[in-house]
């Protein structure tokens, strides 16, 4: 089992918003993912998933791991969930994935959790 978090100040993607309009979404939403997040508050969960996400798989948004190889739903209830590209499920043999978004106060928070065959193992060192 993977598992990531991350937590956004909502104004910042609020003020990211005003300064550059929908265009500065689209460098992480999709156009869909976009129509889905009803508030600020929602874009910015969405931001905190997608890095939760990348960072469960042990790689971060990165050339391994882009923002659209990421894409964020909701179920009938609401409830967020995620699926990823064919090249990241190939890669690490994805069996299973969770996700919570929450928000308090100034924060949107994300906690991702991905069950997979291949695992990344970091070596320690002493």
């Amino acid at each position: 089992m993977m598992i990531g978090i991350d937590t956004v100040k909502i104004a910042r993607i609020k003020q990211l918003k005003e300064r550059f309009g929908d265009k500065a979404l689209t460098k992480f939403l999709s156009k869909d993912e976009i129509n889905l997040a009803k508030s600020i508050s929602s874009v910015a969960g969405f931001y905190a998933a997608k890095e939760a996400i990348s960072k469960a798989l042990g790689v971060g948004i990165s050339s391994e791991c882009s923002f659209f190889d990421i894409k964020l739903h909701k179920d009938s209830r609401g409830a967020p969930f995620f699926t990823l590209s064919q090249k990241l499920i190939d890669k690490f043999d994805i069996t299973d994935t969770s996700l919570s978004i929450t928000h308090d106060g100034e924060y949107a928070i994300a906690v991702a959790a991905i069950q997979a065959k291949k695992q990344q193992i970091k070596a320690l060192s002493h």
